[in-house]
């Protein structure tokens, strides 16, 4: 299909996106930017963190994960089930109790500053690194099939995209994203189903007939009853409910669009019906990977993972029509987890690390034009941090593309796991002990929990790292004798989790007038 036609529906689609953003951000302000002014409506937050969850990669990476490991993926999205009904009843009610602005203030209250800063600083790492490689993904994807066509730089093309992302998020942050996010999950929503009617018709079945062929060929098998895999179905259902509870309940971008629900009830109905969507929306996706596959078979196609998808929609046997759903879906995908991390960030960092509501106070003891300034003031810190980040994507876009690795689904829920455990740890400690800590320490926990972590990750799977590091652990017959064959999967965010609380624990102390513990 011609890139001309591709380029000019991503040119229409972001102006589209700018017509949304100029009407909801006008008359918009620091509060607006950061949680909506609370006054968000709980049926457009659920349905616009559907594309947030699923973001670029999902849309990509699950369906080409299902030609290696079947509809393995699912037994995670039954552990993110139990993981949101934690959120909807234990850390929902938390927040809106404390009033928070930014979840992470609530570990300042229970902990002191330095767990504060501590749960601010592992959710910032971990988003950078999440949403770039995510971006990448998508990226590269725009540039193979339309931009290399057009002779325009992949490093121009970052710049562009990012820039455009600024520019429809610089002024309403999540009172505008809420709008963008909405229209972004219709869109790939709406690609999805029509990639997959096309593609089925093209076979010359129907959906029950595509389901009896991918039986045949085993792809549709969701339990993997191998206790030694890293698929092993207890792994992944633990693993995807702590996931949910970490990479959701605990992370900044995600509970600032719930927080800016009106009320309790309401942010838990947008959870509960977010999670019914996503169940079904993850089987679609699963399900459009086994006809892909199926339709490779038949064709000859022999790609990588995750090129399965474009190829075969932007290829001549289909019309125009599927390969422009196709992109576009593919972009409304990936803008939600952008475009939403940047001003999750932008908050984090605002409040958590500068410390910018605790000028409320300041604000609220002025009258008329110091109040203002105090306003602008805050405002221009919001805009500079916000451009920051966006500086910080494009250079982090740079690095996954001098790695150039795509299969990046494994990576993001590695690191996932290794980043969100002490989140994981100290939320868990705080709710579910009455014990105080010894706050010059929390780091030295918060910092050794992960690394013992990766080390016991790196010592069952050292393949998986001699693979993505290109080197030569020599570790293989150390982990022969110790794990016989036994990986740890996605588990790994709970005994992170464990580590950290433990951690904790042993720096821990009933009340404030005891002396510190040391390590």
């Amino acid at each position: 299909m011609s890139p001309i036609i591709l380029f000019s529906f991503v040119i229409g689609y972001f102006v589209l996106l700018l017509t949304v953003a100029y009407f909801t951000s006008r008359g918009s302000n620091n509060e607006s930017f950061f949680i909506g002014n609370r006054n968000s409506n709980w049926m457009l937050v659920a349905f616009g963190m559907i594309g947030t969850s699923l973001s670029g990669v999902t849309f990509v990476s699950v369906p080409g994960s299902v030609g290696s490991g079947n509809f393995y993926y699912y037994q995670i999205v039954l552990g993110y089930l139990i993981g949101y009904m934690v959120i909807a009843f234990v850390l929902i009610p938390l927040y809106y109790k404390m009033n928070l602005t930014s979840i992470y203030t609530y570990l300042e209250k229970r902990f002191g500053i330095n767990a504060h800063k501590a749960g601010a600083f592992f959710f910032i790492l971990s988003r950078v690194v999440g949403a770039t490689a995510r971006l990448y993904l998508v990226i590269s994807i725009l540039q193979l099939f339309i931009f290399d066509k057009l002779h325009i730089p992949f490093i121009v093309t970052t710049l562009v995209i990012l820039a455009l992302i600024l520019l429809y998020t610089f002024e309403g942050g999540v009172k505008t994203i809420i709008y963008t996010d909405t229209l972004q999950t219709t869109g790939m929503l709406l690609g999805l189903v029509v990639c997959i009617i096309v593609i089925v018709k093209a076979m010359g079945t129907d959906f029950s007939g595509a389901l009896s062929l991918m039986n045949e060929k085993g792809y549709t098998k969701i339990f993997n009853t191998d206790y030694k895999a890293g698929s092993f179905f207890l792994k992944h259902i633990v693993g995807g409910m702590f996931i949910a509870i970490a990479m959701t309940g605990l992370d900044q971008e995600m509970m600032q669009k719930n927080i800016s629900v009106k009320n309790i009830k309401d942010s838990q109905k947008n959870i509960m019906t977010f999670t019914a969507v996503l169940m079904v929306v993850n089987f679609l996706f699963l399900f459009l990977g086994g006809i892909l596959y199926l339709y490779a078979s038949t064709n000859n196609i022999t790609v990588p993972p995750d090129d399965l998808f474009p190829t075969i929609a932007l290829s001549d046997a289909f019309s125009g029509t599927i390969g422009i759903l196709f992109i576009i879906a593919l972009i409304s995908a990936l803008f939600p987890s952008v475009d939403g991390a940047i001003t999750s960030l932008t908050s984090c960092y605002c409040i958590d690390i500068l410390g910018m509501n605790k000028m409320k106070a300041d604000e609220d003891d002025a009258l008329g034009a110091e109040k203002e300034l105090l306003e602008k003031k805050k405002k221009r810190i919001r805009l500079k941090v916000h451009f920051t980040f966006a500086v910080v994507f494009f250079i982090m876009v740079l690095v996954f593309k001098a790695i150039n690795d795509k299969l990046i689904i494994d990576f993001i829920l590695k690191f996932a796991g290794i980043t969100y455990g002490p989140l994981l740890g100290l939320f868990s400690f705080g709710i579910l002990t009455k014990r105080h800590l010894n706050e010059k320490l929390i780091w030295t926990v918060c910092i050794v929990a992960p690394m013992l972590a990766l080390g016991l990750d790196m010592l069952s799977s050292p393949a998986w790292y001699e693979a993505k590091l290109h080197v030569t652990l020599g570790l293989q017959t150390l982990s022969d004798n110790i794990f016989h064959g036994y990986k740890i999967g996605n588990e790994l965010i709970l005994i992170n989790g464990i580590f950290t609380f433990v951690g904790l624990l042993l720096i821990s102390h009933k009340d404030d007038k005891k002396a510190d513990i040391s390590m």
